[in-house]
């Protein structure tokens, strides 16, 4: 993570977005912007939140670890997107983790600020209102719908959720052969299930595999398969 010390690029991107109005001035100015690399855990599950995360650019992966020690990808975000919301109004710990997919953005605030400065700001408490309510209706069954998809549309989804970005057309990314065990287990499916279902995709000229990779051959014909993208499938929040 580094911050990126531009203040015209913060109120850039709440322009862009219409936060302009969601936070108050006495919030401006503790208002930072962040850039994770690919790959980079912006919170991890079970450690201390301390800040309120808003994605304005990039991707990122939200994905659950149980008690036995399995993941378990619950879906992948693009702007506009809060992290860190459910667990200021609840107090509690990271609920999950989230890593970056390609480079990202945030816009980051502490929570002592919003407590001290925003929690009678009625604009900011009906933004959050609105994220939190929409994330419980559009994903309040979502490993146990998304688990309800046979292997191959879940790895097809997320292949084309590593693969692509739909903001930014110059990344392509690609899943390490090396890496197919923690897809497997993220997917929730075994590692030599998810061989075969590679060895099919391939067959069909769906997906490629070489040089330790696999890449997106088709992603028209993939798309299809993946009934659009299953972890990609939200509903609309409009600040």
């Amino acid at each position: 993570m580094k911050e990126i010390e531009d203040r015209d690029l913060v109120n850039h991107y709440l322009h862009v977005h219409q936060l302009d109005s969601v936070f108050n001035e006495q919030l401006l100015p503790h208002l930072s912007l962040y850039r994770f690399k690919q790959g980079d855990l912006i919170c991890s599950q079970g450690e201390p939140a301390q800040s309120l995360y808003v994605l304005v650019k990039g991707k990122v992966k939200i994905y659950t670890t149980s008690a036995e020690g399995k993941t378990l990808i619950l879906s992948f975000k693009t702007p506009l997107e809060l992290i860190g919301d459910i667990e200021y109004v609840r107090g509690t710990t990271n609920l999950n983790t989230v890593e970056a997919v390609t480079s990202v953005l945030m816009i980051g605030v502490q929570y002592r600020w919003l407590k001290k400065y925003g929690s009678g700001y009625v604009p900011f408490l009906q933004f959050l209102l609105e994220i939190i309510t929409n994330k419980f209706y559009t994903k309040s069954n979502s490993m146990s719908f998304n688990l309800l998809y046979p292997v191959e549309v879940r790895l097809a989804s997320y292949l084309l959720s590593v693969s692509f970005d739909e903001s930014d057309a110059l990344f392509k990314g690609q899943l390490g052969t090396a890496n197919l065990s923690d897809a497997a287990n993220l997917i929730g499916t075994s590692y030599r299930h998810l061989n075969r279902v590679i060895q099919q995709l391939c067959a069909e000229g769906l997906i490629e595999r070489t040089k330790g990779v696999i890449l997106v051959k088709d992603r028209e014909r993939l798309a299809a398969l993946a009934s659009g993208n299953i972890y990609e499938k939200t509903g609309d929040v409009k600040s």
